[in-house]
């Protein structure tokens, strides 16, 4: 049986994401990679040992940068992309990469809602209940209907839609 797979902002090619840092100004990439080339061979080889040939994976925005788009061809699964604020809307790697590109994809099914920016909390509780998102890297927004799927919150690794369900707070 084919799986589901989320995952948000890998920046492949992103070489200045190195130089992100977390509030306490420790380097939040760049202390554990040493160059992009490392960062994307890493989030290859994290995204392949887990998604299968004919997998979906959802990539929740931010996919890549420059040259990055050359990651894209070597990944794993039937592609489809929420579009996220660095993603160029008229690319054609990401048309040629993605079987779908859409703003947002509901889930009722699984109660949850996946964006690329957090929606607002009045966006929720209508038709489901949780937000899977990107957008933040590091941070967390403080409510329980919010869930960070950032490649840093995930060990650079699509995380299964059966574990992100299983890891939703009930409310």
């Amino acid at each position: 049986m084919n799986e589901i797979w989320i995952v948000s902002d890998t920046h492949f090619g992103h070489a200045n994401i190195l130089g992100f840092k977390h509030t306490d100004g420790s380097l939040i990439r760049g202390s554990r990679f040493n160059s992009v080339e490392e960062m994307d061979e890493h989030m290859i080889e994290q995204w392949n040992s887990v998604v299968r040939p004919g997998d979906k994976v959802y990539h929740l925005g931010d996919v890549y940068i420059g040259d990055g788009h050359n990651a894209l061809k070597r990944l794993n699964g039937h592609k489809r992309l929420i579009l996220g604020n660095h993603d160029n809307v008229k690319s054609p790697y990401l048309y040629n990469s993605f079987n779908k590109i859409l703003m947002w994809r509901m889930f009722p099914e699984f109660n949850l809602l996946l964006t690329h920016v957090p929606v607002h909390e009045s966006s929720l509780g209508f038709k489901v209940q949780y937000n899977v998102h990107g957008h933040t890297h590091v941070y967390s927004i403080n409510d329980p209907r919010y869930f960070n799927v950032c490649v840093e919150k995930m060990d650079y690794t699509p995380i299964h839609m059966e574990d992100l369900i299983a890891r939703l707070p009930p409310l």
